[in-house]
């Protein structure tokens, strides 16, 4: 059974309204015994009409000082964690660098939610080109994004660009992008990186969670061992949302523990 969810947004985030106090007292009614905030912090976002600027901007100060005040009321009913989901791309590094040390992180994601200055989440990012096109250069971001900065503990949502691709994981696998993805895998290892179960894919109607199950199976054969599981949740309604199938899947993929990060260390757990 996983009761840990290690991937979390509040009101501190940019996407989410949830006060974070209503995101904790559901983990305790759901009985999560840790769970780690990653609110959102994605420097020089592409603007947009809809989007601006500040959007994914984190007033990290503000939100440590709520996290403390809550750790405080709920100490002896959860643990909660101090996290921080980087958007990582290459001319941040020094940035990136900066901040991870000037704040006392728990545990780090690092993810890719912009390519050369689009996020998929819009269908522009897929105009002009194939479906296959798109997810391999948005895999070849990734390769960039480890090469310039890896001060992460894992990454997330390896797989993000299938989520919002105009069919989806339907003519998506492991083996399609092969190359790419041997090639950001063994580099994870390489640098004592993990990656992340999430399972908000399942949300947006993905047959698997992000990654999918053919990337889990290869990060494992190549010795992989570092595997968090985190909602994505932006809302209470999905704390620990499909953790029951996570596990299975996991399982089946040849892990037997699952990860949580205290002190940005690698604790491991039994499936």
């Amino acid at each position: 059974m996983i009761t840990a969810d290690f991937h979390m947004h509040s009101s501190f985030s940019g996407d989410s309204d949830a006060p974070m106090e209503q995101m904790i007292t559901q983990a305790i009614r759901l009985g999560m015994e840790r769970i780690c905030f990653t609110e959102h912090l994605d420097l020089d976002y592409p603007p947009s009409p809809d989007v601006p600027a500040d959007y994914f901007l984190l007033d990290t100060d503000a939100y440590r000082r709520e996290l403390t005040r809550c750790q405080e009321q709920y100490a002896g009913q959860i643990e909660i964690l101090f996290g921080v989901e980087l958007g990582l791309q290459p001319h941040l590094k020094a940035e990136h660098a900066s901040y991870v040390s000037s704040h006392a992180f728990d545990f780090i994601i690092g993810s890719s939610h912009v390519c050369n200055r689009q996020d998929p989440y819009y269908p522009a990012f897929f105009e002009g080109r194939t479906q296959e096109e798109a997810y391999g250069g948005y895999f070849s971001s990734i390769l960039e994004n480890i090469l310039a900065f890896d001060s992460f503990d894992v990454y997330g949502h390896l797989d993000y660009v299938v989520r919002y691709g105009p069919s989806q994981d339907k003519d998506y696998s492991y083996e399609r992008f092969r190359e790419i993805l041997d090639s950001i895998l063994r580099l994870l290892l390489e640098r004592g990186k993990g990656l992340e179960i999430n399972t908000g894919g399942l949300k947006y109607g993905l047959s698997q969670p992000n990654p999918c199950m053919g990337i889990l199976k290869r990060y494992r054969a190549l010795g992989g061992e570092i595997v968090t599981i985190g909602s994505d949740a932006h809302d209470p309604r999905y704390i620990g949302y499909e953790f029951a199938k996570a596990a299975e899947l996991l399982k089946e993929c040849g892990f037997r523990y699952y990860t949580t990060y205290r002190e940005r260390r690698p604790q491991f757990h039994k499936l």
